[in-house]
């Protein structure tokens, strides 16, 4: 550190006295599995949508009044249209800039919603959602959620004939609800659809309510892992009371500021290089129309599926009608309590209420990857019934046929993924036990004096006094399965959980030095005592 920072330094700490404070926090390990890299790309997603919605809020105008497009868009003019539509488009086509932000930030959007999904079967696949972290969950349930709700509300500002049937089909949901679908409709819409003040109302969601709401439950579900402290896979010097892995400062810091300019790079290329939801090919919104093919962005095409092989059931109570409709909301309802109760389910029947800072592998856990597929083969189900029709047009094939193998499918397919995931687990467990018991196999080929043939094995431990491996126990860790990941381990930096074991890293990192520098002595040694036996015993 050059002499004025230091003086810099030094002037803040005497006058905030902040040193004593920053210092054991800057000195925290974070691990550096490649998973955990998912979170951090949906943060960063976010602050590009932060950026870019800023500069989108200056030139958008949620207004539903009628104007006369009179713009550089020259199929367009003449057509009445809606404000925010209009202006969209001059956002598109006269503002310096304004249709590579507009795609950015739908670029960003699509990254944020995929990584949170992503991020979320990570947590849940490796068991990161046990205690003491079922708050995080529930935290990233929520933020799933708002993030769906906010993708959509944003998509369907410019009031295009797209978002305008996105629109419709919700408001068609809401109103199907028996008893509150009423009030609901009119405390989100302002009366009938389409209204007056619908866009109003969405705009000051998007841009001001919702945003506030993510943004602190980012903080809390940072504050959250920061004083909690990392998960991480289990593997060398890696305990329940420790994190292995790199330190804050300067290596954690350096490596995520250039992984966010590489995703503000990955964003940028997109947004210039490929179109994405080009408004000015739709049109406005008219009741009258609805395009072919239309869905909505990937994060709530499995919302759009569930509605198409739903079936048209409709009930009556009393003086009460149920729609179709309804089986939808309630189907998104009850995937979206089984998310928030899964980790109580799992406490309650397994009895597991130990505090668990090492993740489990999704093998050594068969039931519930195999609950996890089910799931996610079920959600991917409906998400491709969403595009059903391009489906059926591209293969040549009946709507209706689609819509059959949809509804089929629910109902056979998740069972059966759990059952061939159940099983795989189970075949991956064997095969880690064959290991540790017998060792790796070398692909060398021994022929005993009876003429049988046997495949040399090499031993992971300690051997018998008949040259047999000495079984081991496995630890929950990968288990090598070629000779060439043998000796394999890192050499990262180890945190300790408490502050008064700060100095335990270094003295674990000298004592393996040092233990390093005897074996490799005592290679040498062993090398050079050879060479000398084998000039002893050569002819003259």
């Amino acid at each position: 550190m050059s002499t004025k920072l230091q003086q810099a330094a030094n002037n803040a700490d005497s006058r905030f006295t902040v040193a004593g404070v920053l210092r054991p926090q800057l000195n925290k390990v974070f691990p550096t599995h490649w998973s955990f890299m998912l979170g951090e790309m949906a943060l960063y997603s976010f602050i590009i949508l932060l950026l870019t919605g800023i500069y989108l809020a200056l030139f958008f105008d949620p207004s539903i009044t009628k104007v006369i497009y009179d713009g550089a868009y020259l199929p367009l003019n003449g057509v009445e249209m809606s404000r925010a539509y209009a202006t969209a488009l001059d956002i598109s086509f006269d503002v310096r800039g304004g249709l590579f932000v507009r795609q950015m930030h739908h670029w960003a959007a699509l990254m944020f919603m995929m990584a949170m999904f992503a991020h979320m079967m990570r947590v849940f696949f490796t068991g990161a959602f046990r205690r003491p972290r079922e708050a995080n969950w529930l935290i990233g349930v929520t933020l799933v959620l708002l993030g769906m709700i906010e993708g959509f509300m944003g998509y369907s500002l410019p009031d295009d004939l797209l978002s305008g049937v996105g629109l419709r089909i919700m408001s068609a949901i809401i109103l199907g609800l028996p008893i509150i679908g009423t009030w609901m409709h009119w405390a989100i819409f302002g009366g009938d659809f389409p209204s007056d003040l619908m866009l109003d109302r969405f705009y000051i969601l998007h841009v001001l309510i919702l945003p506030g709401i993510i943004l602190a439950l980012i903080a809390a579900h940072l504050l959250l892992v920061w004083f909690q402290k990392h998960t991480q896979f289990p593997g060398p010097g890696r305990t329940e009371n420790n994190v292995v892995g790199v330190r804050i400062m300067p290596v954690f810091a350096t490596h995520a500021i250039g992984y966010m300019m590489i995703v503000f790079a990955v964003l940028a290329a997109m947004a210039g290089l490929t179109t994405i939801n080009g408004i000015w090919n739709i049109g406005p919104y008219n009741p009258s129309q609805v395009s072919a093919g239309s869905q909505p962005d990937v994060y709530m095409l499995w919302t759009d599926g569930a509605a198409r092989v739903m079936p048209a059931w409709e009930l009556y109570i009393g003086s009460y009608t149920i729609p179709g409709a309804f089986w939808v909301a309630l189907l998104c309802g009850l995937m979206v309590a089984l998310l928030i109760a899964y980790p109580f389910i799992e406490k309650k029947v397994t009895g597991d209420d130990a505090h668990h800072n090492l993740l489990q592998r999704p093998r050594d856990v068969p039931v519930r990857t195999g609950i996890g597929v089910m799931g996610l083969t079920f959600f991917l189900l409906m998400t491709i019934s969403g595009g059903n029709d391009h489906v059926a047009h591209f293969f040549q094939i009946s709507l209706n046929a689609m819509t059959w193998v949809g509804r089929i499918g629910i109902i056979v397919l998740p069972p059966l993924a759990f059952f061939i995931t159940y099983r795989l687990c189970i075949g991956l467990q064997r095969s880690d036990r064959a290991v540790l018991e017998h060792g790796i196999e070398t692909g060398i080929i021994k022929r005993l004096p009876n003429g049988a043939f046997i495949e040399i094995h090499q031993p992971l431990g300690p051997v018998d006094e008949n040259g047999h491996p000495v079984p081991l126990e496995y630890a929950g860790a990968r288990v090598p399965k070629q000779m060439n990941q043998l000796g394999f381990a890192d050499s990262e930096t180890i945190g300790k959980f408490s502050p008064a074991e700060i100095g335990v890293s270094e003295r674990v990192r000298d004592a393996e030095k040092q233990k390093h520098e005897e074996a490799v002595e005592t290679l040498r040694a062993l090398e050079a005592n050879k060479d000398r036996d084998d000039r002893d015993v050569s002819p003259r």
